[in-house]
Formats: C-alpha cells, structure tokens, sequence
C-alpha cells in the first residue's frame, strides 16, 4: 500500500521523514516546486507494510476573494460587498505544489495529514481534501504513536477558519473601498489632470527630517545625612528661555520649601499571565536576545538509539516532543475556569498524590495535574524550595492564575509537563527555554509583588516640585521570576507642612 503524508511546511516534512525512517533507507526527490521536496521510504502502519511518500504544502493552499465582477473597486457601493459571493482557489505561486500532489495522489490509497493541531491547521486539511484529493484520511499530532492512531478532522473547526476569513475579507474590503471613496476629492494635488492613479502615504517614514527644539527645565534636591532627595519640576519644562530663568531666580531667592503633599499608597507588580506562543517569542528576544525564528528552531544535535543524527527542529517543540514542556502552538492565555489549583493543594498531601491522580472525573484530572507540575519541581537545586513554598498553605504564596484574555479552545497554556534538571543532549537555548517555561509556569500561580511608593510636593516661590520613591514590602512571584525586577529609589521621611530650608 502507498501512503501520501503532507506536511504543513517543508521542514516538518523533513522532520517527519527522518523521525519515521530512521534514516535508514529514506529516498529524496524533486517535486514540481522547488521548494517542496518528496521524501520516501518504507514503514509499518498497525502491522501492513506501506510505502510512504511525504510532501508539505505551504500554509494555506487557498486564497479567499469575490468572484470577479465585485473584484473592482467601482463595481458596486462597498455595503453591497457584504453579501457579494465569494470564492475560493489556489493562487498561482502555488499551483506547482496542487499538481505535484494531484500527480502523487494517483499513485496513492491513503492520506495522511501532518498538520498543526489547531483551527488553522484543520482548515488546510480540508483545503488538500475539497480542492485536489480524495481517499482515507487521517490527522496526526504525535509521530511514531499518532502514526498507528489516526483520527479525521475537525470539520466544524476548518468552518470556524472559513468563517474568520470571509468576515476578514468583507469588513476590509468594505472599509477600504468606503474610505477611499469617501476621501478620494477631498485633497487638491498639483499633478497633471489626466493622473489619476496617485497613491498617497503619511507617516514615519515621509517625515525625512525632525528639527530637535531647545527647552528649559529646574530641578532640586535636598541633602541630608540619610542621603539625597531630587525633586522635579511639575511644570516639566518650558520652550521659553526668559521665562524659565525668571522663574529659576525666583526659586533662588526663596530661602525656604514647604512641604504641600505627602501620599504614601501600596502598589502591587502583578505576575505574568499564562504563557502562550507569542509571549514564549517575545519574552525569549527580551531575555536571551533570540530572535521569534531561533526560539522556535534551531540545528540541533540529537542522540537516538547510540547514533546520533542531525535534524532541523525546533527548541520548544523538541522539547514538547521528549515530554518536558505542553504543546508550543497555542494561542490560549489562560486556565480552564474548573481549575481550582489552590484547592486541590489544600487536599491533597504529597503523599497521597500518587493515588489520588487515578480520579477519574476530568474536572479533578485538571487540577491534580497542575498540582503535580509544582510537585515535580520540588527536587529542583535551584527554584525546589520556592516550589515548596507555593505547596505551603501557610506561606499564602499560591494564587490562581490571571486570564490572558485568549482561549483557542485547542490546547491550554504553554506549562511545564515534566522535571529536568537539565538533559545532556540539551542545548545553551534548551535549557533557558525550559527554564523560562517553568519559572513563567511558577511565576503565574503566585502572588504579586507588593510595594509602598511615597509621594512628596513641595512649594518653592510658587512653583511646585515632587519626589517619588518606592519600598518592596513582599517579592513574591519576583523571588521565583529573575527576568523581571521592581526596582525603586529610597525617599526621605517628609511630613505635611514641613520646612525646609537652603
């Protein structure tokens, strides 16, 4: 039998391949793209030999637009865009790919969808099945496992992409004919009459030069023993060079400042929310200066049965892979509302964990499974004993996690999923990117760091000046979160009314 897998990309093609060949017989060949190759070898699928041909396609194969007649822009008023037809094709830069699968498909009783495991990624395998394939289908999520488990996909969650793209199209569209329109005559150009296909632009980058202009601004301090207060002008500053040193000679005069405000107010520095895939990309450019494509992949050395083998990946899916962190690709910033992580804390001892994961009701699963995730950091040398604090009722330092505002419905936030002290085969990005996912996972489920921030105004000849200043009172999730720091500047003790003078 002969089986045609597609991949979403190239390099999972690739992945996917080597994973299931082992290396070990697998044949290369050119498609009609050049960028998509054909990979074949041969394996075992629930004990029938097959002979596997593996292609991607790249992202979406089609492309959503009005049928032609609503294509110009002066065809009909943009409201009637909201119900114009619409359809669906495979654009030209990728009709090589549509032939190369059409001509492998002939050749082929089954098909087998290597896909991302979201709407997106069910939305393109029924682009490959409506568009140019027919057969046996299956969609799969882990390798060597999902490869003898195969399930169909999602129709209702490729309607949901379908849907998000139509109302895309018809709102730009709309809009940006309206717009255009509407401010087409609104602006009189010195071009010749008969040009009527001018674009305009505005912003940054039409601004070729900025023309830096002088202002004035007045500062004080006031020097004790117990150190120095600055005081800031709360005017800011001023364009006008007379007046700014009028007012300076005015404030030197004056021999003395009244104190006219004194607040002190608690502040609070909450912790991250759950981590999802963008904040993964962005939070590991700002800490480890890796850029979103090297987070997610990088040429990595991988040892697997005394061989070892290179194979382009990526850092958080191989780590997803070897079970140390949950699936990197989601867009879901927050919990499941049914997890009451603290409560099932309070329950359950550690001793007892080892039974009580057996609950059967999915609602306990959830908890007991987060409760477990700060269990296995416990042996950890580095972040073990704030885990032990987190698991300390006494401590108080456990709170639910915040709502990201964001639930793909398809996968929950990225979380650790295993202990490691760190792996030999672990690369310098490994280990940060596993260490980032569970010092953000500890951090989320932790208090905010609470502080005390004074502020102080005094009165010199009429003009007011302020100082502000800020104590950390509890640390809390900043103890465990080293990437983030509150820093603060120490005030002198000031009282309502208080003079001081030069």
């Amino acid at each position: 039998m002969r089986v045609l897998n597609v991949a979403e990309k190239p390099s999972v093609a690739k992945a996917v391949a080597n994973i299931l060949s082992r290396n070990q017989g697998l044949r290369m060949r050119e498609g009609r793209s050049r960028y998509n190759k054909l990979f074949e070898f041969n394996y075992s699928i629930r004990g029938q030999h097959c002979q596997m041909v593996v292609t991607s396609v790249i992202g979406h194969l089609m492309e959503l637009e009005f049928e032609d007649r609503f294509c110009k822009w002066h065809s009909c008023d943009p409201a009637h865009l909201y119900q114009a037809p619409v359809r669906k094709f495979v654009p030209e830069d990728k009709l090589d790919i549509k032939r190369t699968m059409e001509e492998e498909a002939r050749k082929c009783q089954w098909l087998v969808l290597w896909l991302d495991c979201d709407r997106e990624g069910e939305n393109i395998a029924f682009e490959v099945l409506e568009d140019f394939l027919m057969g046996d289908v299956g969609s799969f999520r882990e390798i060597h496992e999902s490869v003898q488990n195969f399930v169909r996909p999602n129709q209702l969650f490729a309607d949901a992409v379908d849907a998000r793209q139509e109302i895309d199209l018809r709102i730009g569209a709309s809009f940006t004919r309206f717009q255009t329109m509407l401010l087409r005559d609104a602006f009189v150009i010195d071009i010749a009459a008969d040009d009527r296909h001018l674009v305009l632009s505005y912003g940054p980058c039409q601004v070729q030069s900025h023309e830096p202009e002088e202002f004035w601004t007045i500062n004080c301090s006031h020097k004790l023993d117990e150190g120095i207060a600055t005081f800031n002008w709360m005017r800011g500053h001023l364009f006008d060079y007379t007046c700014a040193v009028i007012i300076y000679e005015m404030c030197v005069q004056e021999p003395t400042a009244t104190v006219t405000k004194v607040r002190q107010q608690e502040k609070r520095k909450y912790p991250p929310h759950p981590l999802n895939t963008i904040e993964l990309e962005k939070r590991a450019s700002r800490y480890f200066h890796m850029s979103s494509e090297h987070t997610m992949k990088e040429y990595a050395k991988v040892a697997v049965n005394l061989h070892v083998r290179f194979l382009n990946t990526w850092v958080a899916e191989d780590l997803y892979q070897a079970g140390f962190i949950s699936y990197p690709r989601t867009e879901t910033g927050c919990f499941s509302e049914r997890t009451d992580l603290h409560r099932w804390v309070c329950l359950f001892p550690e001793k007892w964990y080892g039974k009580a994961r057996n609950v059967q009701d999915p609602k306990r699963t959830d908890h007991l499974r987060s409760w477990g995730i700060v269990s296995e950091q416990l042996g950890h040398p580095i972040w073990g004993s704030y885990a032990q604090l987190l698991l300390d009722p006494e401590a108080g330092l456990w709170r639910n996690p915040s709502n990201g505002g964001h639930d793909d419905k398809a996968h929950p936030p990225i979380n650790p999923t295993k202990f490691s002290a760190g792996e030999s085969q672990w690369s310098q990005d490994h280990h940060r990117l596993y260490e980032l996912v569970v010092r953000h996972f500890l951090a989320c489920i932790s208090q905010p760091a609470v502080g005390a921030v004074t502020t102080v105004e005094i009165d010199i000849a009429g003009e007011s000046f302020s100082s502000s200043g800020r104590v950390i009172i509890a640390k809390n999730y900043l103890d465990v979160y080293r990437f983030e720091s509150w820093g603060g500047s120490m005030i002198l003790t000031y009282v309502f009314g208080q003079q001081i003078r030069s």
